[in-house]
């Protein structure tokens, strides 16, 4: 059986190049990844389930588990630990469904520390529509540093040895997107990878497996009981088995 998990962000053209980047090894060993989320409130779903916790395991694994793949792939390691802080400030307090006030978080940080020594972190707003990019993506190793901006996408690379004056500002697009939709073409692009995967008739892996849709999940549950119990959650209070590397 051919599985595909649907997590777009990676085909984003700004993003898919600063994993070209990292990949490439022009950063050196990653240190330190940075992703903010700064935008608009969730959007109306069918018969309102993405306002539950109950329905989506809360906002940082229905929405964040992209951002947490993310993470997990720049720093080419497994999560160790997971702590969080984070509520439910802005949004939705006056919606009711059935009598029920909303409980998905619209604010949070979030720290991860993965088995190579490297971190990542989150920053999320969902009440910040005042921004000129919704995600801000930060890559750091101990040569240089990438960052990627969305929607805008553009890229700044630069490394140590050449400083603030060596860094190159990159624009990133894909000529095969014809429409960018809420997603900038990824989803149309993650599909053309499927479907290449498809005809090749098991000579190729999907991009995406099962154990990376996982472990980013599994993040995300980690996160939100951070946030509940106050403390740092290890991985291996919320996964039965360990995990494996990331797909590339």
């Amino acid at each position: 059986m051919l599985v595909q998990v649907g997590l777009e962000y990676r085909y984003m053209p700004p993003v898919a190049k600063l994993i070209e980047i990292v990949k490439g090894g022009n950063l050196g060993r990653v240190k330190m990844v940075a992703i903010r989320e700064h935008r608009f409130p969730f959007l109306v779903k069918v018969n309102n389930w993405n306002r539950f916790n109950a329905n989506t395991g809360g906002t940082l694994v229905e929405k964040c588990c992209h951002f947490f793949d993310l993470m997990r792939l720049f720093a080419g390691a497994n999560p160790v630990c997971v702590m969080a802080s984070g509520a439910i400030d802005v949004n939705h307090k006056d919606e009711r469904y059935d009598g029920k006030v909303p409980d998905i978080i619209d604010n949070a940080y979030v720290i991860v520390e993965f088995d190579n020594g490297s971190r990542g972190m989150l920053d999320l707003c969902m009440f910040a529509e005042g921004s000129k990019n919704e995600q801000e993506i930060s890559v750091v190793g101990d040569k240089g540093k990438g960052e990627a901006f969305v929607p805008e996408s553009i890229l700044h690379f630069g490394t140590r040895m050449a400083g603030r004056d060596g860094v190159q500002t990159l624009k990133a697009e894909d000529n095969r997107i014809k429409y960018d939709g809420l997603h900038h073409g990824s989803s149309y692009l993650e599909h053309l990878n499927l479907l290449s995967a498809i005809l090749a008739k098991g000579g190729q892996l999907p991009a995406v497996g099962l154990q990376d849709g996982l472990v980013s999940v599994a993040i995300g549950v980690a996160a939100q009981l951070s946030i509940e119990k106050g403390r740092f959650v290890t991985i291996d209070e919320v996964m039965d088995e360990p995990c494996i590397n990331a797909s590339a």
